[in-house]
């Protein structure tokens, strides 16, 4: 006798090929590295032969239509039977011959009578009294190929069917839409030869004739107690049937069906609502003999669900979790004819997929409809005491399993599979549904609730995955260098498995069991790494090395970013094992700092010896040691942030050290790139090259400057100093970070100017040159042809040097060649005083100059070239290159100019009548009076009066005198009166 599996975990030689690993492991875990060998199948050769019998039994005993997307050919479902099974061929023709000789069962009609609306209402009140007689007529089936075509024959149940095989329904009093849900159980032979009857009757019952007119309503009653009245009594009235042939029935029928008539008189009787399936009674396998129908249909599905997922598994593909036509027919067909019923199905249905999601590869979501299915029919009374068992031992395991697999998810559901979290999701729904459902509740009243579980499991898997870790990174040589390597892989991976839980699997486990998957792993990982890097720094030794260092340097900058992932102080339940983790690392600050300078003065060794002082660009005008040196020190500025020392006075210590090595690489670089641009100039002839690398070598340092003058934000100097302020004086930070920063500022500055000032030396000796030969030019050369060489020199240089010179140094060079150019131009007008000629050239030349350095506003502005030297030298030019009767009219025309702006009368005041003979060319002036002079005398008189001959004298004298002088202006006579100037 076939008995149910001992062992569900069990699986056996079916299974061998395909069978894969329950779930994608991590390549770290232990039992990965050894073989896995396929367990025993869950049946025996016995008790899989008795469910092969079964199942060839069901294929050659099928009734009905076939539903829609089941297989309709018999030979079909044998081929796919016999390739679940693994059956040889002939063991399986053997097996199908056996059973073709064994006792055909017995057909059976299950038809169930629901409910009809719409009848016909036969009594006086408008209703009826409706009842079915129902059977099933043996014989040559209804002519004519269709219910509707035959001839009506009105009482066929109770004439064409034997009274012991008829069927009848209780009465539903005064209605026209009655409800029976009866079911009846209604044999027969041959499916071809058979078909079903119904015939509804109205129960007619004797009344008196008083009784009637009581229900007497309307004339249509009136009509029906006529019509009564010539009838016999106690005659029931036929209100309609139905006739169906079985061949046309599907396995399973729920349908509405019209009542038929007798007569045309009335066509619409209303519609009956029948349900049928095509079911077997006395099966003679020995497996239906032997087993309960529900154990029997268990095994097969359990069979036919593995042999589906190894098959597609063997096809490098996953199941579905959707059975194959051939499978669904099978188990379809095996369902409906043991009768089993709904509930009974998705009890199986949950038994066999539950134990093999266990075993085998495939969806859990394939579990959500059967413990669905058994939640909504749940009714505990419906199972027998080893079902009950059954069931509560299939929630107990997978309960169990489904911890084993949340407490390896990492694992179990790696990221790099695309699927993984929809899988692990699919899991919890699973758990939460069972759970919660009322059979998990009535047969595990001990089991503690799921999150309690699952959170203990997330717990107690991530312990167990960091010891695994630890492991994997175990070094294979002991000592301190290979351990903080070791150490830091470790902290690395559990800092890039925190970062997943964060963004994937915390909000998974949230959403459905409302746990704080990512604060629960954060607890125990941090608390095991603090435990690790306490040991780890208690086994260094001091000083630290370079290499050491370097090891310590990435492991705190992992530390770091690990606490940074945990909740911030203010939401903390208590002080993490991490809290002040830095202290730690204190012995190796010296050794950090050390390392980023030598790392940074190597780099920028090698970024000068490689430049060859040739500007990258048009646009960039510094060379390739620029670029790398602001690598470089945003290397610095980086592994300062990286660093980002907590305690305050450390870090500002820390802060200061770094900008004193910056500057101090500032003024190395500008050492070795002027040392660099000496070195491949020594070779060179052509003296326009040296140029060319001594304007790359300035315009570098001016590139330098710029990056320098960034330290503050790229250090966070505001930031630092809030943080300090509190433990430091603010003049104590501008003695340090400010005064060092601006002294390499003040120091470059000087380089630049340095660099400049030996461009302009060379420019210099130029403008001199033509200058002097500008003075010697010969008379008859005009001065706008004479400053010519002046000016082209000038423009090709100034040219050549606004094309290789940033704009700051450009502008730099132009002031230091313009104060030298003054200065060369007041020298030679000094030394050209008495040559008109040579102060006019000098003029003009003075003039272009200042056209050419200005530039149309591209050069020096108005107010750098308007210096007082050149307000001084164009004076003196304008005055030597003037003639004598320019000198003088330029004389008189500046003491008019100053007589006119004279308002007051300090020295006196003199009235002049002048006047002018054309004819004689001659001006004459009267002198009339004068007033207000200062007294000169002893006496306080002016002695004028006595110059002119007024005899006695006064302040305020009055004479005529008359003076003719000859002149050119032509005018007339006119009397004025103006002060005296002296």
């Amino acid at each position: 006798m076939a008995t149910h599996p001992s062992h569900p975990q069990r699986r056996g030689p079916l299974l061998r090929q395909a069978i894969k690993i329950r779930r994608h492991r991590a390549r770290d875990l232990p039992q990965m590295n050894q073989e896995i060998e396929p367990a025993s199948h869950p049946f025996s050769s016995e008790e899989r032969t008795l469910l092969y019998e079964e199942a060839l039994y069901t294929i050659l005993h099928r009734l009905g239509q076939p539903e829609p997307g089941h297989v309709r050919e018999a030979s079909e479902l044998l081929c796919y039977l016999q390739e679940a099974f693994h059956m040889e061929p002939q063991e399986h023709q053997q097996l199908l011959q056996r059973v073709r000789e064994l006792e055909k069962p017995t057909f059976c009609l299950k038809a169930t009578v629901k409910q009809a609306k719409g009848i016909l209402g036969k009594d006086v009140s408008g209703f009826s009294d409706p009842y079915c007689l129902l059977g099933i007529e043996q014989g040559l089936g209804a002519p004519g190929g269709s219910p509707g075509s035959r001839r009506r024959q009105k009482a066929v149940v109770r004439h064409a069917i034997p009274e012991e095989q008829t069927h009848r329904t209780q009465v539903v009093t005064q209605t026209l839409n009655p409800v029976w849900d009866e079911t009846f159980i209604l044999e027969f032979e041959d499916i071809s030869k058979a078909s079903f009857h119904l015939d509804m009757w109205d129960m007619d019952a004797v009344e008196s004739m008083r009784q009637k007119l009581g229900e007497l309503t309307d004339l249509h009653g009136l009509r029906r107690i006529f019509k009564e009245a010539r009838k016999d009594r106690g005659q029931d009235d036929f209100l309609g049937n139905v006739v169906l042939r079985l061949q046309d029935l599907h396995c399973r029928e729920d349908q509405w069906y019209p009542l038929e008539p007798c007569t045309e008189t009335y066509p619409d009787r209303g519609r009956c609502h029948l349900q049928f399936q095509l079911i077997h009674k006395r099966r003679a396998t020995a497996a239906s003999r032997s087993q309960p129908s529900y154990t029997v249909h268990l095994h097969l599905l359990q069979q036919l669900v593995s042999h589906e997922v190894t098959r597609h598994q063997a096809g490098s593909t996953s199941w579905d979790g959707s059975l194959s036509p051939q499978a669904a027919t099978i188990l379809f067909l095996h369902a409906t004819q043991k009768d089993l019923s709904d509930f009974h199905q998705s009890l199986a249905q949950w038994l066999a997929y539950s134990r093999l999601y266990q075993s085998l590869e495939f969806p859990s979501s394939c579990l959500l409809h059967p413990i669905t299915s058994i939640e909504y029919q749940w009714i505990q009374g419906r199972l027998r005491a080893e079902q009950l068992e059954e069931l509560a031992a299939s929630f107990s395991s997978l309960l169990a399993y489904g911890l084993s697999l949340i407490r390896k998810f990492r694992s179990v559901f790696p990221l790099s599979v695309s699927d993984s979290p929809a899988r692990l999701q699919s899991l919890l729904r699973v758990l939460v549904q069972m759970c919660k459902t009322k059979a998990f509740g009535e047969l595990c009243l001990d089991s503690p609730p799921l999150p309690q579980l699952v959170k203990e499991a997330l717990r107690t898997g991530t312990v167990e995955w960091f010891h695994l870790k630890q492991q994997h990174h175990q070094p294979m040589v002991q000592g301190v260098l290979e351990a903080g390597k070791a150490l830091l892989g470790l902290v690395q991976d559990v800092t890039g498995d925190l970062h997943q839980c964060q963004r994937t699997w915390s909000k998974i486990f949230h959403s459905v069991l409302k746990i704080d998957l990512f604060s629960t792993a954060f607890l125990e990982l941090q608390w095991l790494v603090a435990k690790r890097a306490q040991d780890h720094m208690a086994a260094v030794c001091s000083p630290v090395s370079p290499e050491v260092g370097e090891s310590l340097f990435q492991l705190y900058v992992s530390l770091k970013e690990l606490c940074q992932l945990g909740p911030p102080p203010s939401e903390r339940d208590g002080v993490l094992a991490l809290d002040g983790f830095h202290r730690w690392f204190q012995p190796a600050i010296p050794a950090w700092l050390q390392k980023t300078y030598n790392v940074a003065l190597e780099r920028v060794q090698r970024a000068v010896q490689m430049d060859q002082l040739v500007p990258l660009g048009e646009l960039t005008k510094h060379s390739t040691s620029a670029v790398d040196l602001s690598t470089c020190f945003a290397q610095i500025s980086h592994t300062a942030r990286q660093l980002d020392w907590p305690d305050p006075e450390e870090a500002f210590m820390i802060t200061v050290k770094f900008v004193e090595d910056t500057c101090r690489l500032a003024l190395v670089y500008c050492s070795l790139i002027k040392a660099r641009a000496r070195e491949l100039s020594a070779g060179q002839k052509d003296q326009g090259q040296a140029a060319d690398m001594l304007c790359v070598v300035v315009n570098d340092m001016e590139q330098l400057r710029l990056v320098i003058g960034r330290l503050p934000s790229q250090l966070a100097w505001e930031a630092l100093e809030r943080r300090v302020g509190a433990v430091l004086e603010q003049r104590q930070l501008q003695n340090t970070l400010h005064a060092q920063l601006q002294g390499a500022l003040a120091g470059l500055g000087h380089e630049i100017r340095t660099g400049v000032r030996t461009l302009a030396e060379q420019l210099e000796v130029g403008i001199a040159k033509h200058i002097q030969k500008l003075v010697g030019v010969r008379e008859s050369v005009p001065p706008e042809d004479a400053i010519l060489p002046l000016m082209k020199f000038l423009e090709v240089k100034l040219c050549y040097m606004n094309t290789n010179l940033v704009q700051e140094n450009f502008s730099s060079l132009l002031s230091l060649l313009w104060t030298h150019t003054l200065v060369v131009l007041v020298d030679a007008a000094a030394a050209q005083r008495s040559s008109p000629l040579a102060s006019s050239r000098l003029k003009t030349a003075l003039q272009n100059l200042e056209i050419c350095f200005h530039a149309e506003g591209c050069g020096l502005p108005p107010a750098a070239l308007h210096t007082t030297t050149f307000q001084a030298l164009q004076r003196d030019l304008e005055l030597q290159a003037a003639s004598s009767r320019e000198l003088i009219q330029r004389y008189f025309r500046s003491r008019l100019r100053q007589q006119a702006e004279t308002t007051s009368e300090d020295l006196g005041a003199v009235t002049v009548k002048a006047s002018y003979r054309v004819s004689e060319q001659k001006l004459r002036v009267e002198l009339l009076s004068a007033s207000s002079l200062l007294p000169l005398d002893s006496n306080a008189w002016c002695p004028l009066s006595h110059a002119r001959g007024m005899g006695r004298a006064c302040c305020s004298p009055c004479w005529t005198t008359t003076r003719w002088v000859l002149t050119t202006w032509k005018g007339r006579p006119s009397c004025h009166s103006a002060p005296c100037l002296v």
